[in-house]
């Protein structure tokens, strides 16, 4: 107990007597908003999950899921447009976030042009494509014009307008990221490397490639997981009841078209787990990579 009329310690005080960072009472605003907004949705979503609408057991709606070619097949369709979209995404913001780390007049100009598809979002930038790239759009007007085929090429509404579209809204992710990677490599080792003889390319190889590939693996996973969840681009510049059929919505199909909660959140769930094995996967690679790059230290 205090003293009389000495103020008690506050909990802030307490947790300093018993060793306890202060700071770490930031932490409690966010773990109470991951679980009121993440940790519980998903609870609720899988206990849901185990009870189907038409009886059966507690895995019925698996047993259907995975039982039916025509909602199984959703899996493949969207790996199909995420793995490409994402790997596309990774590879090209190598070579330029390679050239912008360093200095240069017009950097801020084009770091904003590359970051712009950000603010477009998914339905502006559905509509741009059919513009540009639907069957009178300049793209096929510019094909046919010239002489290089005599009926416009199919490039929306289908597979290559969903892919495109991921791509867009991609890019500007994986390519932040992957500077911000690069920006954290001490330009002293390549220099280092340069007196020694070696050349551009295999000072890349050799010294930059191996820092860097551990955090190409995160930016990966982030943007493979905002891929795989396209739904959006599927309806407006795919074929949603064909070959853009993406599990994404197959899920909102049952649950709010259908209204068989119980079957759209198993949905939801086989969607999640596909996302962890994945993004698991990658995270293997990432960990077998970081020990190279740091010669098994750590």
């Amino acid at each position: 107990m205090s003293p009389p009329g000495e103020r008690p310690p506050g909990i802030a005080h307490r947790l300093a007597e018993r060793g306890i960072d202060r700071v770490l009472l930031l932490l409690v605003p966010g773990v109470v908003f991951v679980v009121v907004l993440f940790a519980y949705p998903v609870l609720y979503g899988l206990q849901l999950s185990f009870q189907p609408e038409e009886g059966g057991g507690p895995f019925a709606n698996y047993e259907r899921f995975f039982g039916d070619p025509y909602l199984r097949d959703t899996i493949w369709i969207t790996l199909r447009l995420a793995v490409p979209a994402a790997l596309f995404n990774v590879l090209a913001s190598i070579p330029i976030a390679y050239r912008m780390r360093g200095a240069f007049r017009g950097k801020r100009v084009l770091t904003t042009i590359l970051v712009v598809p950000i603010t477009l979002g998914t339905v502006l930038t559905a509509q741009g494509l059919i513009s540009y790239l639907g069957p009178a759009g300049w793209f096929n007007k510019i094909l046919i014009g010239i002489g290089l085929t005599d009926e416009p090429v199919r490039l929306v509404n289908n597979y290559w307008g969903v892919l495109f579209s991921l791509i867009i809204t991609g890019f500007p992710f994986a390519f932040l990221l992957t500077l911000s990677y690069l920006s954290g490599i001490d330009p002293t080792l390549e220099q280092a490397a340069a007196t020694l003889g070696a050349d551009r390319r295999r000072r890349f190889r050799h010294i930059t490639f191996p820092l860097l590939a551990p955090g190409l693996a995160i930016t990966f996973c982030l943007t493979f997981v905002l891929a795989f969840s396209v739904f959006p681009s599927a309806y407006l510049v795919g074929l949603p009841q064909g070959e853009t059929r993406v599990i994404s919505i197959v899920a909102y199909e049952s649950a709010f078209r259908d209204t068989d909660y119980p079957l759209g959140s198993a949905i939801a769930m086989v969607m999640a787990l596909v996302m962890l094995v994945v993004v698991g996967l990658v995270l293997v690679w990432r960990s077998t990579m970081y020990r190279g790059a740091t010669g098994g230290k750590g």
